[in-house]
């Protein structure tokens, strides 16, 4: 796990990360900050938004329990 704290724009940070093909990406800008949600961004392109993070470590954990890739 790797956490990009450099002081790039969000869309750069992004940009970035899917040009060195890392398969799961957790956004979490300011607004996910306040609202204590995140945005998941997967493999084939698409990403799920306002994931409380309750639900992301629910889920998560889930994941690991059945060795289950997909988030």
């Amino acid at each position: 796990m790797e956490i990009n704290e450099h002081p790039d724009p969000m869309n750069a940070k992004i940009r970035d990360t899917q040009n060195q093909k890392v398969p799961y990406m957790l956004v979490i800008g300011d607004k996910e900050m306040q609202a204590e949600q995140v945005t998941l961004r997967v493999p084939d392109g698409s990403q799920q938004n306002n994931i409380s993070l309750g639900d992301f470590i629910t889920r998560v954990k889930d994941r690991i329990t059945r060795r289950v890739h997909e988030l």
